[in-house]
């Protein structure tokens, strides 16, 4: 257990505990499918930013267990989305619900979580929660049409990746740092503060998911290596080599962004590597998580404090 988890280990058993009881439902496909992903794992760090950022500003009641619950339904949700439109075989080195039971019931239980959030949400009974978490599954929507959009298009500009990241990653981070700011009845300026914490937060740790496309493995990965490139996305990694690289080296890569595929892989790999694409994305990352730890500093002193601290530096630890 990472020491971000234990300085909140019986609230995020508690958080777990919810999770399997809101899971219930008379269908059982939907409870099925539902449970297979969440049993997969994973991190779970937007829960724990929620409870984190509560904590660390003071919060003493028991609604942030909730709040990590309906964060995690959120993402699962996208999660059981993203596979179908990625036609993903693997999530969290299992195969994936759409791989396990096709893509209609994956989009069905995807909505289900949705709803099921929102009907937590209700259950908060906080206005501004409500607000943030709608506005940030819209703007989740957003971003993943726009990479829809982009995929196959390899002029797509660094500029227009990392509003895509922004949207549909590093939204949901800021909501858990949020809605955390809200129970806690903190001042709108130290709201505005640990929502920033959770953008900067979230675009490094995506900006490091996809540096490790091109250099992890599937099993610490939990998917294939090279599925960003097999779905013909244009992620930093290879805007940055396209921008460096020879007029041939970029035609090589422009070429398998176009058609998708993997046939090219282990020599974009070696490219990628020569011209640095993997080193500059990863000092994007650094940059990202040294800005949010500047931005933690500046919180009361405390436990969950040093925790986030140590979350941020773990998003970026995977290193290359």
């Amino acid at each position: 257990m990472q020491s971000f988890h234990k300085v909140v280990e019986a609230d995020f058993d508690a958080v777990n505990r919810l999770i399997v009881a809101k899971l219930h439902s008379d269908v059982d496909l939907v409870e099925n499918i539902g449970q297979y992903i969440v049993d997969a794992g994973g991190k779970r760090l937007r829960p724990l930013l929620v409870l984190l950022a509560a904590k660390a500003l003071g919060y003493q009641g028991q609604q942030h267990i909730e709040l990590a619950a309906i964060i995690e339904f959120i993402h699962t949700a996208t999660l059981l989305h993203d596979d179908v439109v990625d036609v993903s075989a693997l999530r969290r080195g299992r195969p994936s619900a759409n791989a396990q039971w096709g893509n209609a019931p994956s989009v069905l239980v995807g909505d289900f979580l949705y709803s099921r959030a929102f009907q937590m949400m209700v259950g908060v009974g906080n206005i501004d929660v409500m607000a943030i978490m709608s506005d940030t599954t819209n703007v989740i929507s957003e971003g993943e049409v726009q990479q829809l959009v982009n995929a196959k298009d390899p002029d797509v500009t660094e500029q227009n990746y990392m509003a895509v990241i922004h949207k549909k990653t590093a939204a949901l981070f800021e909501a858990a740092c949020e809605t955390g700011a809200v129970i806690a009845g903190v001042s709108s300026e130290q709201r505005a503060s640990i929502k920033q914490i959770g953008y900067h937060l979230g675009v490094a740790f995506q900006l490091v998911d996809d540096a490790l496309d091109y250099h992890g493995n599937t099993e610490s990965l939990g998917k294939n290596v090279g599925d960003d490139l097999a779905e013909g996305k244009p992620t930093l990694p290879l805007i940055y080599t396209m921008a460096q690289g020879t007029p041939e080296e970029a035609a090589l890569i422009r070429t398998a962004i176009q058609q998708g595929g993997v046939d090219k892989l282990q020599q974009i790999i070696s490219i990628v590597r020569e011209r640095g694409g993997l080193e500059y994305t990863m000092r994007c990352a650094n940059r990202h998580a040294d800005e949010a730890l500047t931005l933690i500093d500046q919180l009361p002193t405390s436990p969950f404090q040093s925790a986030l601290a140590d979350l941020t530096r773990f998003s970026v630890s995977r290193s290359i």
